[in-house]
């Protein structure tokens, strides 16, 4: 029996603003900088498993995780939570210089990762897919060229 992927990408055209640093580096990324980020979801299904519409997934049901995307990706400094600066961001953001999101690590790996987590524990569940459908892959790309992904 085969399997259906029904895939998403946000952020191909303009990207999500955010900046972060990856504060164990021994080079400039060591530093503040920014990206302008894009995402790539794949979800699965068995051949069985489609719904009533013949989908995988529903696009449209989509919104709310792009929502938490516009929530954690545009405009904000992501920090991981073992940042050594973690006080000094916390008081940046308190006097609003920054919109601080608080990750377990920066980078494409870990945002991978988390944001998997995040569709395959929350999200599916919460949209009513159950065991259905679940989440094959998650792509975290900072720039044309680089990119990450966790892959289940």
């Amino acid at each position: 029996m085969g399997k259906f992927v029904s895939t998403k990408t946000y952020g191909a055209e303009r990207g999500f603003a955010v900046a972060y640093r990856q504060w164990r580096a021994d080079s400039h990324c060591k530093y503040i900088h920014g990206y302008s980020m894009g995402f790539h979801l794949e979800f699965e299904c068995d051949e069985n498993d489609l719904d009533a519409r013949n989908w995988c997934v529903d696009f449209g049901s989509l919104k709310s995780f792009k929502d938490k995307l516009d929530e954690w990706f545009d405009h904000t400094c992501l920090v991981a939570q073992d940042d050594p600066e973690f006080k000094t961001f916390e008081e940046l953001h308190q006097k609003k210089l920054i919109q601080m999101v608080v990750v377990e690590r920066t980078g494409c790996e870990g945002l991978s990762k988390w944001l998997y987590d995040y569709l395959s524990e929350i999200w599916i569940p919460e949209n009513g897919y159950g065991n259905r459908v679940k989440v094959s892959k998650v792509e975290v790309r900072e720039t044309p060229s680089n990119s990450a992904m966790y892959i289940a």
